[in-house]
């Protein structure tokens, strides 16, 4: 039975306390919040310990989950490694480069298992395109939230356009060899909306967009590439991909037109969604990871390197002497 213990029980954290206790081979062995409020409501709904004592519940523990605000992760994370724990954190991995850096060298020395918390990678509608062949030529993100005051103690790059960058790093396998980007502060005293361009060594282009000052939500990603164009969309869990046709497909809806090149076959298909829970499947994945003793889905250099790429956007947006 792995033994965990959870940091952070609000808002986020009561997610993952649903889900830990669906996941079998698990037991929380209790929690640490310091908000008495917060942690007397979860203590008695959900029957667990409330540990005032960081250390203590690390020591009681084999892995820890930390979902605590941003500020706190690397001490707690720090804490555990040096414990020998293993480490599941929610994204960004860290606060600044430097601990990053500590974290992810500490993690290696330990040779502990960290996985860092960039759910959309196992969302249902992204999962649908695993298998496809992925080859990027132009990317189109859009990542709109509408304001809540939870989570604006960072910027929007490191609240939501994070989980694009993860992806797009995920998918792209290139380096980085130019950003561009703008930013406005709006509500709060850091970026509330950003337009990135990010180019690569191999060609691609991804151009993002992220608010959490609009009026509607959307979570999609377009991905252009030769002889197709795939949709993803992460709130609405849909996908959906147009591509030149060159064999029949049954499965798809397709149509001919006219090119200077002659007649082109084009299909529209729809690959099936898995019916997952993202959250539920991303712990169980850490736990997998440690009782099989294999790589986590989303490591901790992974983290680091979307944090990386994170903080030179924010640095660009610094240097526009637009207020961020």
């Amino acid at each position: 039975m792995l033994k965990i213990g959870v940091f952070g029980v609000g808002h986020l954290g009561k997610f993952h306390l649903n889900n830990w206790k669906e996941i079998s081979g698990v037991k929380i062995v209790g929690f640490y919040d310091p908000y008495d409020e917060i942690a007397k409501e979860v203590a008695e709904k959900y029957e667990l310990k409330r540990f005032l004592d960081a250390d203590k519940l690390i020591d009681a523990c084999d892995a820890i989950d930390v979902i605590a605000p941003t500020n706190h992760h690397f001490a707690l994370c720090e804490k555990a490694i040096r414990k020998g724990k293993h480490v599941f954190v929610e994204k960004p991995l860290a606060h600044t480069i430097e601990e990053g850096k500590l974290l992810v060298n500490m993690a290696k020395e330990a040779n502990i298992k960290m996985q860092v918390g960039h759910v959309e990678r196992f969302n249902p509608a992204y999962l649908a395109i695993k298998g496809i062949p992925i080859n990027p030529m132009f990317i189109e993100v859009h990542r709109l939230a509408q304001f809540n005051p939870r989570g604006t103690e960072v910027s929007v790059i490191l609240d939501l356009m994070i989980h694009d960058i993860d992806i797009i790093l995920n998918m792209v396998k290139s380096d980085v060899k130019n950003i561009v980007a703008n930013g406005v502060a709006v509500m709060t005293e850091t970026a509330d909306i950003a337009n990135v361009r990010i180019e690569f060594n191999n060609g691609c282009v991804a151009n993002l967009t992220s608010s959490r000052i609009s009026m509607k939500k959307m979570r999609k990603m377009r991905l252009f590439q030769k002889d197709s164009y795939i949709g993803i969309d992460f709130l609405e869990k849909k996908t959906e991909i147009t591509k030149l046709l060159h064999e029949p497909d049954k499965d798809a809806f397709s149509f001919d037109i006219e090119t200077p090149q002659g007649t082109k076959t084009i299909a529209i298909s729809k690959p099936v969604i898995p019916e997952v829970n993202a959250i539920k499947l991303e712990l169980t994945s850490f736990v997998n990871s440690i009782v099989e003793n294999k790589p986590t889905v989303v490591s901790e250099i992974d983290g680091f390197l979307a944090m990386e790429v994170a903080h030179q956007i924010l640095e660009k947006i610094s240097n526009t002497n637009i207020l961020v």
